[in-house]
């Protein structure tokens, strides 16, 4: 099981991870912050962890989930969860991959993604819970 983190900055950037060419799976590609949850956690905690591992940031509030994605040809199960954040591209401490960028919402889907998240991706900046977090970061 996949925990991953769409997380929005205050000018409604996206939190991405270049993946670097040591990972085990899918090398050299785009992602989200995220990995295997761990035995005795729950996804919500593993996105969090995992997210704290990679990037030394914490959203706002607490991870709430805005899907779960089955890939059988992989045989996996991703749960993609969304938060805020007030940390800008100068607090994030690159904990793995090869970098580790906020990038702006009309940029994000310029790029290869790791299976799945390209159409995740999509769906959540067209979302209510989308709008939402930039109707949050603007108040």
């Amino acid at each position: 099981m996949i925990a991953c983190t769409l997380l929005v900055d205050s000018d409604g950037a996206l939190l991405l991870q270049l993946r670097d060419d040591k990972a085990p799976y899918y090398p050299n590609v785009w992602g989200l912050p995220g990995g295997t949850v761990e035995a005795g956690e729950t996804p919500v905690e593993g996105a969090a962890r995992e997210l704290w591992e990679e990037s030394r940031l914490r959203p706002v509030a607490p991870l709430r989930l805005f899907v779960r994605q089955e890939l059988p040809e992989q045989g996996r199960v991703k749960h993609y969860f969304h938060g805020t954040t007030t940390a800008r591209q100068a607090d994030v401490v690159l904990g793995e991959g090869a970098a580790m960028l906020f990038i702006p919402a009309a940029e994000v889907l310029d790029r290869p993604f790791t299976p799945g998240s390209a159409e995740v991706i999509e769906r959540f900046l067209s979302s209510p819970e989308y709008s939402a977090a930039l109707r949050y970061s603007h108040e």
